[in-house]
Parts: structure tokens; C-alpha cells; sequence
């Protein structure tokens, strides 16, 4: 049983690396972008209201993002353990997840933070919108949005090495190398020394 949170900036590669945990631990990856960005092409209300903050490089409110995950974490293929990729992204959030688990009796396990150079996150992102054409993903939205995560979100850092349950790993390099180093850094939760 895993229940595991992946933290870093905007392009460090939480994505990938969330999906190749997934298929290597045996528990789904739930990603708040993915579940946002299926909103906005299926034009749902919450997709068009999800599309107004992501274009600005702004965050999804609280509500709504709380919401989603809280349901999300009900299912049957999460209940027995998780990666979150996006969420949580604030103080607030953490607080949230720590109640949603222990209305289930739960808690949460881990935490890795994929770190990474902001300047090249920039040069990643652009790569990556150029690619796929996405909206969300202009230079001066992605500088916005790495400033924003670390106004928010950089904090969660400090509120998870309190609680012994973090460990940094460099996001740079080939992604398997990457997922290597990942995964060493869980070993060493699971197994401290």
C-alpha cells in the first residue's frame, strides 16, 4: 500500500515519472492537471472555469480542486493507495488531504520532490506547448506559474521534512535515471537506516 505525493515545479516532470511509479507500484497516478485539462477539452462548466486560471497561469481554487480529488480518492482503485501529481499545491491543501485520509481511516506515506533548474522547467514547458499546442503553456505563463508554485507551494517542502516524510531528488537527466533515483528515495522511506 502506497499513498504518495509528488511534488515539484511546473515541467520537473511529475507527470512521467507519477505514471512510471504507477505502473511500477501497482497504484494509480492521479493527476489534478489530467483531470482539469479533460474538463476544459470535453467544455464541461468546470472545464471553462478551469480554462479562465490555468490561460492565466493561475491556480484552480481550493473548492473546486478539493472537491475533484476528495471524489477522486473515493474510488475503488485508489483506496488502496495513490500518487497525487498536482495536488496538494498549498498549505490549505495539505490540511484537506490530511482530513479526506483520515475520514478513511488513512494517511499519507511519502513525499518526493522532483527538483529542478527553473530556467530549464522554462526551456521544457516551451518545448512541450510548441509540441502539443498548448494554451496554458506561453513563456510568460509558465515564469507566472513557477512563481506561483514557489510562493505556495514551495512551503508544503518544510510542512512534509517536519513530518520525516520527504526526500528531494534531483529531476535532471534521462528519465530513467530520474525514475532510479526515485525510486531509491522511496526505498529510503520505507526502509530508513
Amino acid at each position: 500500500m502506497t499513498r504518495l505525493v509528488l511534488l515539484g515545479a511546473p515541467g520537473a516532470g511529475k507527470g512521467t515519472q507519477a505514471k512510471l511509479l504507477s505502473a511500477r507500484l501497482g497504484v494509480p497516478a492521479i493527476s489534478t492537471g489530467d483531470i482539469f485539462r479533460a474538463n476544459v477539452a470535453a467544455e464541461t462548466e468546470l472545464g471553462q472555469t478551469v480554462k479562465e486560471y490555468l490561460d492565466a497561469g493561475k491556480y484552480v481554487p481550493d473548492t473546486v480542486t478539493n472537491a475533484m480529488v476528495r471524489d477522486r480518492l473515493q474510488q475503488p482503485d485508489a483506496v488502496d493507495g495513490f500518487i497525487l501529481d498536482g495536488y496538494p499545491r498549498t498549505t490549505d491543501q495539505v490540511r484537506e488531504l490530511d482530513e479526506m485520509l483520515g475520514e478513511a481511516g488513512a494517511k499519507l506515506e511519502h513525499v518526493l520532490e522532483i527538483t529542478a533548474d527553473t530556467d530549464e522547467l522554462v526551456r521544457r514547458l516551451a518545448g512541450r506547448a510548441a509540441e502539443q499546442g498548448r494554451s496554458d503553456d506561453t513563456e510568460a505563463v509558465i515564469r507566472t506559474r513557477q512563481q506561483v508554485y514557489a510562493e505556495q507551494t514551495a512551503p508544503l517542502v518544510e510542512v512534509y521534512a517536519e513530518r520525516g516524510l520527504l526526500r528531494s531528488v534531483d529531476g535532471l537527466g534521462e528519465i530513467a535515471a530520474v525514475t532510479g533515483r526515485l525510486v531509491a528515495a522511496l526505498t529510503s522511506l520505507v526502509n530508513p537506516a
